[in-house]
């Protein structure tokens, strides 16, 4: 077990603190004399963090694993999906939207596991990065905007129709890609089997 792993594994033991933070009724909304959604706001940020932190340790370090690679992307997802669900339980963030965003990353999911299953991996994009990066500054100005900050609901909303604009663009853009390399794929297997036929 690496550092890298080891940072993705802490990212997703952070996502069950996270939810108990968020949905837990503390007597004042507050966490020994702070408030809860600035807890559960830290509490997030820091599992970004380590999102960040593992990617460039592991580049870094040449700690690039499978394992690594599979487990990332998962935590990622555990991450703002909790986070997401925890906001629309909380009346922050439209179910419809949620809904859409999830959707996009359980079939991104799927995509690139059938790619995988093919020898093919898919490397994360830059719309996918962007689209991240949006995730994680709506999900903590919604959070913040359920607490002690209520003025960063309209920037958190904003950030968030980005979110779905990015994860609609993004999906596009993977699925696209997908088709080149299994298209590219099928081509190299045909060209491999004719040639020991031949």
């Amino acid at each position: 077990m690496n550092l890298p792993n080891a940072l993705t594994l802490v990212r997703m033991f952070l996502v069950p603190l996270l939810v108990v933070v968020l949905l837990t009724e503390f007597e004042g909304r507050q966490i020994l004399g702070v408030s809860k959604d600035v807890v559960g706001a830290a509490i997030f940020a820091l599992a970004s963090l380590t999102d960040w932190l593992d990617g460039y340790i592991a580049r870094r370090r040449r700690q690039v694993t499978w394992f690594g690679q599979m487990l990332d992307p998962i935590a990622d997802k555990l991450l703002t999906s909790a986070a997401f669900i925890s906001l629309v339980q909380l009346d922050l963030a439209p179910a419809w939207m949620v809904a859409l965003i999830i959707g996009r990353e359980f079939a991104i999911t799927a995509l690139r596991s059938l790619a995988y299953a093919k020898g093919i991996t898919i490397p994360a994009s830059s719309l996918g990065k962007f689209k991240m990066a949006s995730q994680v500054t709506a999900i903590l100005l919604l959070i913040l905007a359920g607490g002690p900050m209520p003025f960063l609901a309209t920037p958190g909303y904003v950030v968030l129709w980005a979110v779905m604009v990015l994860a609609v663009v993004s999906a596009v853009d993977y699925y696209r890609r997908f088709q080149r390399m299994i298209s590219a794929h099928v081509t190299d297997v045909n060209v491999a089997r004719e040639r020991r036929a031949g």
